[in-house]
């Protein structure tokens, strides 16, 4: 089984390339995971020059000026860009034999959001109130998707890692978020619906009745808002339908084409570039990422919620990443079971892991979890930068078990 660590570029500038490569294969990876494109972030880094790192948006490479030209879109730059990072990662990697993927974060830009605030998802009630979420339906923000895959294929990557290729969510918020309605599962999901001009078409040519959907959210919402008691039950297809009507129902699966189509044409970007694209879907974050303690619909079941389709991306792109943040061996191997039965055997399969807290407590647990992964076709443990090297040491132990 193929694995990989995802490593952030400045952990490589910082702690240097070549040795933090070597600790990386050392663990016995074959490959390693670096961000090209990242968001912004603060994060705890336990072994880094500085012990809280703050991120910010940007590529972590100049990108080739003809792939942008004419677009309103442009990635903005981290600050140490124009280093030459990504060349001297793929000159080390390709002499060690190792895999090079390039972790890119597309529609998560809180940069380009405020800039052009037109471009970004639209509430119930009109508002842009999250500058971080570029809308996928927005035709700029489909070239610019387009343009920013090609960037990074060409800076010799095997595979292009599309992280944030999809719709946001309410949930993940902007900074410093304080909410204190209670805002049942199903209004905070209507509070996250796009309803843009690009969102409204493509729901209507879905046939859905985007007006009425629209207004249903905004009337469902300001209920909560203005004191009464969220809608019962979880967020499931069939109880969006029985509480917020056929509209509602209809616009929110007419999402799931708008992502598949992307992620298509992104693909086709990746692959005119001589790479691989591999779809990131973030849906066990969504339901495990604080506690490791997911529960009720596994991960593939709930992945409609922003926008993606496992069975139809299945067959649109080469390779499909999930999140396995799961303390319990035995839920982990059922999401996992439950991807592979949607993507089919011609999509690779790969499993995200943490070694560490709060998913992994002890060491003897990662290479259970290994196995639990079994069906998948590669694993990946996630992050080289934030975990203490006593806990990046289990990645060994692991692999050493499961090789």
């Amino acid at each position: 089984m193929e694995s990989s660590i995802y490593t952030f570029a400045d952990d490589l500038r910082a702690e240097g390339t070549a040795a933090v490569l070597d600790r990386i294969l050392g663990y016995g990876c074959d490959g390693v995971t670096v961000t090209a494109a990242y968001h912004r972030a603060r994060d705890v880094t336990p072994h880094g020059p500085a012990r809280v790192t703050l991120r910010r948006d940007g590529v972590h490479f100049p990108p080739p000026g003809e792939l942008f030209r004419g677009l309103r879109l442009v990635p903005p730059l981290q600050p140490a860009a124009g280093d030459g990072l990504f060349a001297a990662v793929r000159e080390l990697t390709g002499r060690r034999g190792a895999r090079l993927h390039g972790w890119t974060v597309f529609l998560h830009n809180t940069t380009l959001g405020l800039a052009h605030p037109d471009v970004t998802q639209r509430s119930c009630f009109g508002d842009r109130a999250a500058p971080a979420d570029l809308c996928p339906s927005h035709p700029d923000v489909r070239a610019y998707a387009d343009a920013l895959a090609r960037s990074v294929a060409r800076q010799g990557v095997d595979t292009v890692v599309a992280e944030s290729l999809h719709f946001g969510y309410f949930r993940h918020g902007y900074h410093h978020d304080r909410c204190f309605a209670d805002l049942g599962p199903v209004e905070e999901f209507l509070l996250g619906l796009c309803f843009c001009d690009h969102c409204r078409a493509r729901g209507e040519a879905a046939g859905a009745d985007a007006e009425a959907a629209c207004a249903a959210a905004e009337r469902i919402v300001s209920r909560v808002l203005d004191g009464g008691e969220p809608l019962p039950g979880g967020l499931t297809p069939d109880n969006l339908r029985a509480r917020a009507g056929e509209a509602v129902a209809r616009y929110a699966a007419a999402r799931r084409e708008t992502v598949t189509t992307l992620a298509a044409s992104v693909a086709r970007s990746v692959a005119a570039e001589g790479a691989r694209l591999v779809f990131l879907d973030v849906t066990g974050a969504l339901k495990g990422y604080q506690d490791g303690s997911p529960s009720g619909s596994l991960a593939c079941e709930d992945a409609w919620q922003i926008g993606i389709d496992p069975a139809a991306l299945g067959a649109v792109v080469p390779g499909y990443a999930v999140l396995g943040y799961a303390r319990d061996p035995v839920r982990l191997a059922s999401d996992v079971s439950g991807y592979r039965a949607l993507l089919g055997g011609g999509c690779e399969l790969r499993v995200t892991l943490r070694p560490g807290p709060p998913d992994t407590l002890a060491a003897a647990s990662l290479p259970e979890k290994l196995r639990a992964a079994a069906l998948a076709d590669a694993v990946d443990f996630y992050n080289y930068g934030m975990y203490p090297f006593p806990v990046l040491e289990r990645i060994r132990q692991a692999l050493s078990q499961n090789p």
